[in-house]
């Protein structure tokens, strides 16, 4: 059960005539293909002006609950387009103006009813993460797995090497939910596929002074998520109050962001603008986020870290490799049905 990145796929035009991998596995031949590294100097530099930017207006906030505090250097408001077959997201990473955030591929918002929705198609070098929000998804794979993942599940999908699957609405309404691509070092991109599945009631749940954490990787008012994470990650879901406030460690190495799923709140200084739903907040450097929910609403928001990899990325829609090479052999494997997608030739999904 998974709700797979098909969004990518999808948005060169699943409908169109392409590569085929055995029986009829449409696969598109325009798809975009983008070469990145670690940061540029232009991109540390214009990150260090934010942060210097957003220090300034903090530095009448004389009681910090950091050494380090990281303050918001970036906001990209997540705007809805069309992906997959009749499905709409908003995607924040993964867009023209912020294309990647190491080890972060991609994060889409999700929102899709029947028959909409994200048909059979490939992945390899990368870990799909989907949270459902609300309503409920049907996952199946060429390998014979398939479930449902309902409100407040989790489904923590290891492509490695090769997976072709489809993602499908389960239920009449709206079906919504986040779905996180991270990339896979170099050693564990052409691992087996593999699964963590949690439903809601197994995610740790901590209450604390009006605020609520979901802890779905990493640890958060002293309790751990059991997920294994192959790159050190959190991903915590939290709900502040009326007036509650969150003070949240991260460790200073990692890149961070918060996307806000609803409400209004205060990120890094007191001092800052409040960002709204759809928002995704870079932070800077530093050693942990303040946050203030100072409105008459909830404030909801995932905050998302992890260690940079700090290698060469070449994506190809849903393959990510270190090479363009590797890419190359991607794109073979899977039009040929070797070397990871041996079991596409004869395999479709069942509607």
């Amino acid at each position: 059960m998974r709700l797979s990145s098909s969004k990518d796929v999808a948005h060169t035009g699943r409908g169109q005539a392409g590569v085929t991998c055995g029986k009829g596995q449409p696969f598109p031949t325009n798809l975009t293909s983008l070469s990145c590294t670690p940061s540029s100097q232009q991109e540390e530099e214009e990150e260090e002006e934010e942060t210097k930017r957003a220090m300034s207006e903090a530095s009448a906030d004389q009681s910090s609950y950091f050494d380090r505090p990281r303050f918001v250097v970036k906001k990209v408001l997540a705007k809805p387009q069309h992906e997959g077959q009749g499905a709409v997201v908003r995607r924040s990473i993964g867009r023209m103006e912020l294309k990647f955030l190491d080890p972060f591929l991609m994060l889409d918002e999700f929102s899709v009813s029947a028959p909409a929705g994200f048909p059979d198609h490939p992945h390899r070098g990368f870990e799909t993460v989907t949270y459902m929000l609300q309503g409920s998804f049907t996952h199946q794979d060429f390998a014979g797995h398939k479930g449902t993942i309902r409100a407040g599940d989790l489904q923590w999908m290891t492509a490695g090497r090769g997976i072709i699957h489809s993602e499908m609405p389960a239920g009449e309404g709206v079906q919504s939910g986040l779905q996180l691509w991270i990339n896979l070092p170099s050693k564990d991109k052409m691992i087996e596929p593999g699964y963590q599945e949690l439903q809601c009631e197994e995610i740790k749940r901590v209450e604390k002074d009006g605020v609520e954490v979901r802890i779905i990787a990493g640890e958060a008012m002293g309790v751990n998520s059991p997920v294994y994470t192959r790159t050190p990650i959190m991903y915590l879901d939290f709900t502040l109050k009326p007036g509650a406030q969150l003070h949240q460690r991260i460790p200073d190495s990692w890149n961070a962001f918060v996307y806000v799923i609803e409400g209004e709140g205060v990120f890094g200084s007191l001092s800052s603008s409040p960002a709204n739903a759809h928002h995704a907040l870079v932070l800077g450097p530093g050693d942990g986020l303040s946050v203030w929910n100072k409105y008459i609403n909830p404030l909801r928001f995932v905050l998302i870290g992890g260690q940079p990899l700090n290698e060469p990325v070449v994506q190809y829609g849903p393959f990510v490799m270190n090479t363009e090479a590797e890419i190359d052999q991607a794109i073979e494997d899977y039009h040929f049905c070797r070397n990871g997608f041996e079991k596409a030739k004869h395999w479709k999904s069942q509607s």
